[in-house]
């Protein structure tokens, strides 16, 4: 074992103490939450047998075990076992967030070269949030850690990609594109709690026609009643989990791509604070996947391609592009609402009054006729609810509030979306629509800008054989 590291970050790439302190004088009355002293990674198992990885954790006096299960597979090889030491790295924010401490303690667990720096940038950034909302300084060490074994072999089969599916519009965009643009043999790949299956997901991965692959995550229980054991809650980067799993699942199955679904807004902020800027969705940001592919490189040789399809597009393009898919239209649920964890809260339909149904609303207008709009939200659409007008204030910066912290797209792309949607004919007797074009004033008018937001830009990790996907859907 090689001596203890210890590696830190205060203000630099972190949320600095100040943005805490920020945080702390808008919400004075707020008394700072109680924290744990250290969160320790004490080791991980793969089980050949069971098909399964076992992830174990400590916090303070607590002890936590995830299991991932993934399916039969070669688990016995080097490069599942790189993975599984990956996903057990990144599935410890989940078990770290419940008491939040300073220190996290690697012990005897392999960590490579410039890995404890992503381990860094991926807590405090990918719980930028999270501080936030807590009044929590993240300045964070990182000690311990051993060496880790070469990188190991891994031999895909080609042309085998593996696309991560969540039944929304981008997911289902990309499982379009390149099922109709590639000569290849993709799989989608769904990641669950034990025993759940969701019917949004479910039901836009049957119209796909594609091969589902899968996999179970069974959280500790103790972290299911965080109430009860006085734990922090709060936001996790849940993408940066659920993309070391589908890099599990691909080194199981041989898949030699693991194809996402994050377009380019992924990338901007919610609020900048102390000159930091919080990221809702931050592991979906070009940031962290090149930090990723940086981390896979290091570690599997060669690695699985891991890139998003998207990353060339706006929200605004994606949406215009899933106008075309109606098969999907019946069928596709964004709202939160759909996966709830208590299936007895959870919606058959969209909730027609959240940030998400509202934007998803807003950017499918402009291509798609306003009453097969009203059919998806099932008469609930929220473009003709006056009631939440303050959310489409919100989504286009027409507010002092802050961008929700959801997966919606970015001021530009919304405003852009009022452009079109308003030229349209069967929306000239929407009211909130106008008001919203009446307090834009001039950029109302700019319909070029609002065009040029359907074409591709910026730059992208998309391989050369997907480059050939120039059309989305």
């Amino acid at each position: 074992m090689q001596p203890a590291t210890v590696l830190s970050i205060r203000g630099g790439s972190a949320v600095s103490s100040s943005l805490s302190r920020y945080h702390r004088r808008a919400n004075a009355m707020t008394s700072p939450p109680t924290r744990a002293s250290v969160f320790r990674y004490l080791r991980y198992e793969v089980d050949d047998r069971k098909s399964e990885l076992r992830c174990h954790y400590g916090l303070d006096d607590h002890v936590f075990e995830e299991r991932i299960t993934v399916g039969p597979g070669d688990w016995a090889s080097p490069a599942v076992h790189e993975a599984a030491r990956i996903v057990h790295m990144l599935a410890g924010v989940s078990y770290y967030k419940a008491g939040a401490p300073p220190v996290i303690d690697l012990g005897a667990v392999p960590v490579r070269p410039g890995e404890r720096r992503f381990l860094l940038d991926y807590y405090v950034n990918g719980l930028g949030e999270f501080a936030y909302r807590n009044s929590i300084d993240l300045d964070l060490r990182v000690v311990g850690g051993s060496d880790p074994a070469p990188r190991a072999a891994f031999a895909p089969s080609a042309g085998r990609p593996l696309i991560p599916f969540g039944g929304g519009i981008d997911s289902i965009v990309t499982a379009e594109t390149v099922r109709r643009a590639r000569a290849c043999d993709p799989s989608l790949f769904v990641v669950s709690q034990a025993g759940q299956r969701f019917a949004a997901i479910e039901d836009a991965a049957a119209v796909t026609g594609l091969r589902v692959l899968r996999a179970e995550r069974a959280l500790d229980p103790q972290i299911l009643r965080s109430d009860d054991f006085g734990f922090l809650n709060g936001h996790v980067p849940v993408t940066g989990i659920l993309s070391a799993i589908a890099v599990l699942a691909a080194t199981v199955y041989g898949n030699d791509a693991v194809v996402m679904s994050n377009e380019r807004s992924a990338s901007s902020g919610n609020v900048e604070v102390a000159g930091r800027m919080i990221n809702h969705q931050y592991s979906k940001s070009d940031e962290f996947e090149r930090a990723f592919r940086s981390l896979l490189r290091g570690a599997l040789d060669p690695p699985p391609e891991y890139f998003s399809l998207l990353r060339p597009w706006s929200e605004l393009a994606v949406a215009a592009a899933f106008a075309s898919l109606r098969g999907f239209h019946p069928v596709f649920r964004s709202c939160n609402r759909a996966f709830h964890i208590d299936p007895a809260q959870r919606l058959a339909t969209w909730c027609g009054r959240c940030d998400k149904c509202c934007f998803i609303d807003l950017v499918l207008a402009p291509f798609l006729d306003a009453g097969e709009l009203d059919a998806i939200f099932g008469g609930l659409e929220p473009l003709e609810n006056v009631d939440l007008l303050h959310r489409f204030r919100t989504l286009t910066g027409l507010s002092s509030d802050t961008k929700p912290f959801e997966c919606v797209g970015d001021v530009d792309e919304c405003r852009g979306a009022v452009v079109l949607a308003a030229a349209r004919r069967d929306r000239q007797g929407s009211v909130v629509l106008k008001t919203l074009v009446d307090e834009l004033g001039p950029v109302a008018g700019d319909t070029l800008a609002a065009t040029r937001l359907l074409q591709p830009g910026g730059a992208s990790n998309v391989p050369e054989p997907y480059a050939t996907a120039r059309r989305l859907g």
